[in-house]
């Protein structure tokens, strides 16, 4: 009966979120082009582009991966929380700047702008290969965690295949159909759940457990010091010291304003403005995430002895034996909904970058781009499906070689944007270089390096390269203007808000 319950609650949820997402297209016929699809008609406002990329930090991991490493290693865990913050605050700055340029340029992802600045349509092509492969570890870390979920709210009746296999479906179907701005739409819902079901548990569980926050803590500083300093639980043999702390939440903060998912969010906003009031709102929204981080802390004491990738169920299994079977269900929804929006969004984009940069050098295909981008995202998901049957890992593990992989392409997508001398040969050059050093450090064992993230070390070596290949061989012929190549943020021109503002204060001091 309490499989029943909880399922049907999640069901019933699941059924409304794709309806919010087909209402979401109501009005622009039959779904637009492909604009309209991957970033929402550029026409996005502050409220949908700061939950559409709140739901960047809550993903599935927030309530598996967070509290798995939280039971398993302790304070490592409060990375997370490091690079978000520190990364929306270079969000602020670089995300403007993006909008800016693909806006002036009609460019729809990272693809494109990569493309446009060295002028070679093939580049594209390239790019967005390369990121399909580190991008799919994160899609396949969405399904793993919504199947684990809906495994365990179902009390077991549901196997992890056919878990997994429902996870790949419904968003299959859902991006499919609403694209970027269905996600949005279906983001309102999934911070509601999650803001309402992690701020009852933060109260619920150290009561229920523990009488109080008081005795858990007291508790935990006793009996389980070890989680509470680095490299935590498992000391120097970990590897997660001072120095992967902090050469990590460097590099995922860099890495995450030029992540492809984070760049639809920012082309899909109605102007600049909407970007920086996100980048000033967003870290507040990064106190929940100390929840699920707490939760994995309490297991230890609840359910001690889980290994492995059963350490990832440490914050179900609080609850699942303790509460009723439709609040188990309700909880199960607000996971599943942040399984299945980042995994909408990834997989759009891997379909927008094949529809707009590699599918569309094919010329019966140039004119379908759209069509063709919704195959992709089919493709793309089975590919991530098969992944999360035949290559399982733990949550943070795929995360961390996302982030490190995509890391390489800060030079050639970030860098070259504002700096007009790096050449093609040299960003081209350090790629190939930081992808090769990121795969042998990882797939060798030598991640941390000496104790310093391998994706940092890569990029090392990746900007040695692009420096070196540039300023030793010759210069780029392009004739383009810097103004046609470089971005820079649109503060002051026509259409953004700050524009109307100076205008008006400059008529006002004109008067006086």
């Amino acid at each position: 009966m309490n499989a029943v319950v909880a399922t049907s609650v999640f069901a019933v949820f699941m059924v409304a979120a794709v309806a919010l997402g087909l209402l979401a297209l109501r009005g622009r016929g039959k779904g637009g082009g492909l604009a309209e699809w991957s970033v929402g008609g550029r026409s996005l406002g502050p409220v949908f582009i700061w939950v559409l990329m709140a739901g960047e930090g809550y993903t599935s991991f927030s309530y598996l991966g967070a509290a798995g490493w939280g039971y398993n290693y302790g304070a490592p865990v409060l990375y997370v929380v490091a690079y978000m913050s520190c990364g929306y605050a270079i969000g602020y700055v670089v995300g403007p700047m993006l909008w800016g340029y693909a806006r002036r340029h009609g460019l729809v992802g990272i693809t494109d702008m990569v493309a446009h600045r060295f002028g070679r349509p093939w580049l594209g092509a390239v790019v967005a290969v390369l990121a399909t492969v580190f991008l799919l570890p994160y899609i396949q870390l969405q399904i793993t965690g919504m199947g684990v979920v809906l495994s365990v709210i179902s009390y077991g009746a549901v196997s992890l295949n056919w878990a997994y296999f429902v996870a790949f479906a419904v968003t299959t179907g859902f991006v499919v159909v609403s694209g970027l701005r269905g996600s949005a739409w279906v983001s309102v819902l999934k911070d509601v759940l999650v803001i309402a079901t992690l701020g009852f548990l933060a109260l619920y569980v150290p009561l229920h457990y523990f009488d109080g926050y008081g005795p858990f803590l007291d508790r935990l500083v006793t009996e389980k010091s070890d989680w509470l300093t680095l490299p935590g639980h498992g000391g120097g043999g970990s590897g997660l010291g001072e120095l992967w702390f902090i050469s990590t939440t460097f590099l995922n903060s860099l890495t995450v304003v030029i992540f492809p998912t984070t760049v639809a969010g920012y082309l899909g906003a109605r102007n600049a403005d909407a970007l920086r009031r996100n980048a000033m709102y967003l870290p507040a929204y990064n106190v929940l995430l100390f929840v699920p981080m707490l939760l994995g802390l309490a297991a230890l004491f609840v359910v001690p002895g889980l290994a492995g990738a059963e350490s990832n169920l440490a914050l179900f299994k609080l609850v699942v034996d303790s509460l009723p079977a439709w609040a188990v269900g309700v909880i199960g929804v607000a996971a599943g909904l942040s399984s299945i929006v980042p995994m909408a969004v990834f997989m759009l984009v891997i379909g927008t970058m094949w529809g707009r940069s590699v599918l569309s050098l094919v010329p019966r295909l140039a004119e379908r781009q759209k069509s063709a981008a919704q195959v992709v995202v089919v493709v793309a998901g089975g590919l991530a499906l098969l992944l999360t049957y035949t290559a399982p890992n733990t949550l943070v593990r795929l995360s961390l070689i996302s982030y490190e992989g995509m890391a390489q392409l800060l030079p050639m997508v970030l860098l070259a944007l504002v700096w007009r001398r790096l050449t093609f040969r040299g960003a081209f050059s350090g790629l190939i270089v930081g992808v090769a050093v990121v795969c042998v450090l990882v797939f060798s064992g030598n991640d941390p390096l000496g104790g310093v993230n391998a994706g940092l070390v890569a990029l090392a070596a990746n900007l040695a390269v692009a420096l070196a290949v540039t300023f030793a061989g010759p210069r780029d012929a392009d004739p383009r203007p810097d103004a046609e190549v470089l971005a820079h943020d649109p503060v002051g021109e026509e259409g953004d808000p700050l524009a109307v503002t100076r205008a008006a204060r400059s008529a006002s001091d004109h008067r006086v």
